[in-house]
């Protein structure tokens, strides 16, 4: 199931660790590792993308005009249907089931009259007319939790606006959660980490040699995404290497 639309949907009366992305690529490349570990030692995972709907018709800013011609895709049709192939490759990978609800992505968001809410940056801070999104995320996943599960969601280094978004509608749910340090951002801009952290306690979790490698090759399953986050593929897989040696796997914080 990868349609949070589709009827056959139930919660489950099991545990589940919930990994909330902003968009498709989110979670497997600041989790992968420990997702693969979990899947792999019998815990139920899955990937709750939140930005993975249709965007609403009309034209697109050059700015995002400018993402499509780095991801080599044409609408924005093209593109969303790419995006969640990629994804599910990419969950498959680490053995997570993908969910996909029905948000745009900040670039295709509009307001009531049509206006396009991002037309020119998405790192700006969030506009104050997208603050209904925050609500809907709200909802959406509070709809469709149970009380068995665990949440992880991105502490939104780098400020971009869906990730800000994210984080403001699971923090209003009152649950405790889990938050992880979102990738690539915390490689452009590692001073955030501690002004964001603050004093959230955390832990290490352990990644295996396998478990590296399953991480990587999630990362690059989203191929149209992987020369815009870093200069390469080896880069990429070099960088998530240095990172899980630093913490022998990855880091969560904690909000109880």
């Amino acid at each position: 199931m990868d349609n949070l639309n589709e009827t056959s949907y139930t919660q489950p009366s099991t545990m589940r660790w919930i990994y909330i992305s902003p968009h498709f690529d989110d979670a497997v490349l600041s989790c992968g590792g420990l997702i693969w570990e979990q899947t792999h030692t019998g815990i139920r995972v899955e990937i709750w993308t939140i930005c993975a709907g249709d965007p609403s018709p009309g034209a697109i800013s050059p700015f995002a005009q400018a993402m499509h011609d780095e991801w080599k895709t044409g609408s924005a049709q093209e593109t969303l249907a790419l995006r969640r192939i990629e994804d599910q490759n990419a969950c498959r990978r680490v053995g997570a089931q993908a969910v996909h609800f029905p948000v745009p992505d900040a670039i295709y968001r509009r307001t009531n009259t049509g206006s396009l809410l991002y037309p020119n940056s998405i790192f700006d801070g969030t506009n104050p007319r997208d603050e209904a999104v925050i609500d809907e995320i709200m909802s959406l996943v509070s709809d469709n939790l149970s009380q068995y599960d665990t949440l992880v969601c991105p502490l939104s280094l780098g400020r971009h606006v869906d990730h800000l978004n994210v984080r403001a509608a699971l923090e209003r749910l009152g649950r405790p959660l889990w938050y992880y340090a979102d990738i690539p951002y915390l490689f452009r801009h590692p001073n955030e980490l501690e002004s964001i952290i603050g004093q959230m306690p955390n832990r290490n979790f352990f990644v295996s040699a396998e478990g590296l490698r399953a991480w990587q090759e999630s990362i690059a399953a989203h191929k149209s995404q992987v020369g815009m986050l870093f200069e390469n593929e080896d880069d990429m897989r070099q960088k998530i290497r240095e990172y899980a040696r630093q913490f022998e796997g990855l880091r969560l914080w904690e909000r109880e």
